[in-house]
């Protein structure tokens, strides 16, 4: 089964989805804005794709800016509890397949993975 950690709202998003039901694999589709995934899994997601707590976060948000997540001095827990309470922080889409997980921003990254 495929997985994605999806915003409808979100062209590179919707893309993503179309190319992941393009497969005709079953697909597991989270719409994170609405239920984030506990804290745990995302920290295994974002080390699964291969990236930093930093880098999985999308810095062109208003929040990032308003709540300084630029300071180097953050921890990735920190940063975390900044998702926690305003999901709009991680970036998307990420995918997740059997050949392993990545943030397809952009959109050509998921071609690894399908």
């Amino acid at each position: 089964m495929i997985r994605i950690y999806h915003n409808p709202r979100c062209s590179t998003s919707r893309k993503a989805l179309e190319a992941v039901q393009a497969t005709g694999r079953p697909v597991e589709v989270i719409e994170y804005l609405r239920a984030l995934p506990p804290r745990d899994e995302l920290r295994e997601l974002i080390r699964a794709a291969g990236l930093t707590v930093r880098e999985a976060l999308r810095a062109k948000e208003s929040a990032y800016e308003t709540l300084g997540l630029a300071d180097p001095s953050l921890t990735d827990e920190q940063l975390l509890d900044a998702v926690e309470r305003h999901p709009v922080l991680l970036n998307r889409p990420f995918v997740v397949t059997d050949k392993g997980a990545r943030l397809c921003r952009p959109f050509e990254t998921i071609r690894e993975i399908l």
